[in-house]
């Protein structure tokens, strides 16, 4: 008998934000547009944007995909420890406050808070080393307000950090794609070969598809008719790295209304698992 009542379930939906209290950390997410003689710098948005296109191509099963996943998912790995570090250390340095002296952190009244839109985890996995990021720099000017380091140092640090994540942004824009299928090199047709000479080979667990990022996405085979040229492809994520970011992070920010001052502070949260 027919099941009377049918369950036609939809898709889940979270609502996401993400709320900055720097100037240094929002500009970390937009990056900066090309310019003047000046090249473009990608951001946060753009290396979501890029994640997706990565993360598409690992549901075809493009092994070159999946091989930029573990490399990106690895720097992601080493960005978490080496902002760790960086908090570990300046909470020592705060430690070094007299018993007597009680310091408060500063508050920013008017923090930017914007909608998130993100559909890989590694794009979250960014988005908190990006929090990391907008708490050090908080830590790092309490400590230059209550004379714990000098200006030279309170930059010093707040560049470092920045360093970081541009880091990872950067190894992101050097992903490049086949769009081949891993039957495409299990046949070793002209497709496979043109992409292995184009991009290089790859190692073999990669190819064979047995090692994958714990993120990647369950493979979606492809039918004929979806198949594009490898070029095009690559074109997309070439598009992305031609940076700063569009037209949709600013409308973003604005929407938002930047209001975020780096003389008004909120209190700074722990770094991030």
């Amino acid at each position: 008998m027919a099941n009377p009542f049918p369950l036609n379930l939809g898709p889940l939906r979270s609502a996401m934000a993400l709320t900055l209290h720097t100037h240094h950390a929002v500009r970390i997410w937009k990056g900066r547009p090309a310019g003047e003689g000046k090249k473009g710098i990608i951001g946060l948005y753009g290396f979501v944007r890029l994640m997706n296109k990565i993360k598409r191509a690992a549901e075809q099963d493009d092994p070159y995909a999946d091989y930029w996943m573990i490399r990106i998912h690895e720097k992601l790995e080493q960005s978490r420890a080496a902002l760790a570090l960086m908090w570990d250390q300046l909470n020592e340095l705060m430690g070094r406050l007299p018993m007597s002296a009680r310091v408060g952190d500063n508050l920013n009244v008017h923090p930017v808070t914007m909608p998130l839109c993100i559909n890989t985890p590694l794009g979250f996995l960014a988005v908190y080393r990006l929090i990391d990021y907008d708490n050090i720099v908080l830590r790092v000017l309490l400590a230059y307000h209550t004379a714990l380091m000098g200006r030279r140092d309170m930059e010093r640090w707040i560049n470092a950090g920045g360093r970081v994540l541009r880091s990872l942004f950067s190894l992101a824009q050097q992903a490049r794609l086949s769009g081949a299928m891993r039957e495409d090199f299990i046949a070793n047709n002209a497709v496979a070969r043109e992409a292995q000479e184009r991009l290089g080979e790859l190692p073999a667990d990669v190819l064979a598809g047995t090692r994958r990022s714990e993120f990647a996405p369950q493979i979606v085979r492809r039918r004929v008719s979806d198949e594009r040229p490898p070029e095009v492809v690559e074109d997309e994520i070439e598009d992305e790295a031609e940076v700063g970011d569009d037209a949709g992070a600013s409308q973003v920010f604005l929407g938002a209304g930047l209001v975020a001052k780096s003389d008004g502070l909120l209190a700074p949260g722990r770094v991030m698992p």
